[in-house]
């Protein structure tokens, strides 16, 4: 018999595999990738858990169906641009799809009854899976004697007893099972979502307004450099050398960047039309953001090349924070 397990490589979708590994249950693995991943490991150890456990590993990436979803959601957000529920649904209309390609009997998570406010007290749980077509079908190891029997427990593929009844956001317990199952080096506890997050939130919600087709290169370079709003412009200031050089590398090619020749200076990218105002406000943040800091200065721009110059005067702070894209 063989099993579907949602795994993100965190701590309670790892314990999850273990679980049901333990039961004799062949498990095949599904992880998901995003742009908005928080956790420390960068991937979230899907792909260090799978390799442990010795089991495959399926990795899907989300695209522009997936950004459609965040961008109108069904059941609205939680925390700032967080949507949670739809989220979920999208995950697992996905994950029943691969279930039937590769004969698995169930599909199981490693959500615990009442962690996330938002997806997973038992009415979210309920309406996630019958809005994914997957009424009673998801095994929650980790809560399951706190649950309603699914239809893999009814039918006898895993036996209930042999489960645990963990609740709550305390991971005291899971990380008790890990040192029962002997379990090193485990992954985060929680990663995390950078959809959560304030400022992030603010600049993606600003990329939804100005632009009807968003791209997940587009949302990747949200978390890079400090982001500025003029009209149609956009105007992103790089914060360090690798930053920089990674404007440098996704500018497209009608962009301008600009520098302030002889001093530090930080690469800044303008996007939009080119009008007079939009290239002397990229060259007054260039500056500010240089170590010149304050007055005038003259600031190289171009497509290509560095083949343009305007002298610009520095803007103050207020005029800076009047630009920012910042949350509303």
């Amino acid at each position: 018999m063989k099993a579907l397990a949602l795994l993100s490589g965190g701590l309670d979708s790892t314990l999850a595999v273990k679980m049901i590994l333990e039961r004799g249950i062949d498990v095949v693995a599904l992880n998901f990738v995003t742009p908005f991943c928080l956790c420390r490991k960068g991937g979230c150890g899907a792909g260090e858990a799978a390799k442990a456990f010795n089991i495959p590993l399926k990795v899907f990436s989300a695209d522009k169906e997936y950004l459609r979803v965040i961008r109108n959601p069904k059941f609205g957000y939680g925390k700032n641009l967080n949507p949670c529920v739809d989220c979920r649904i999208f995950m697992l209309k996905k994950a029943k799809r691969y279930a039937k390609e590769t004969g698995a009997a169930f599909i199981f998570t490693g959500e615990v009854l009442g962690q996330r406010p938002m997806s997973q007290h038992k009415a979210a749980l309920d309406l996630i899976e019958k809005e994914a077509g997957l009424k009673g079908k998801i095994v929650r190891p980790l809560s399951a004697k706190l649950l309603p029997k699914t239809e893999a427990e009814k039918m006898g593929l895993i036996d209930k007893e042999a489960l645990m009844d963990i609740s709550g956001r305390s991971r005291k317990r899971q990380i008790e099972m890990t040192k029962q199952f002997n379990i090193v080096n485990y992954p985060c506890a929680g990663g995390g979502c950078l959809l959560t997050d304030k400022e992030f939130a603010s600049k993606l919600r600003d990329l939804f307004k100005h632009k009807k087709r968003v791209t997940v290169k587009e949302v990747n370079l949200l978390k890079v450099g400090r982001h500025f709003r003029l009209g149609k412009n956009k105007i992103i200031v790089g914060r360090n050398k690798a930053e920089n050089e990674l404007l440098l590398r996704s500018k497209r090619k009608g962009d301008y960047y600009f520098e302030v020749p002889y001093w530090g200076s930080p690469i800044s990218i303008l996007e939009g039309p080119k009008t007079k105002k939009a290239i002397r406000t990229a060259a007054a943040l260039t500056i500010f953001h240089s170590d010149k800091k304050s007055g005038d200065a003259p600031v190289s721009f171009g497509k290509a090349a560095l083949d343009k110059n305007i002298v610009a005067c520095a803007f103050n702070r207020e005029e800076v924070d009047k630009l920012r894209i910042s949350y509303a």
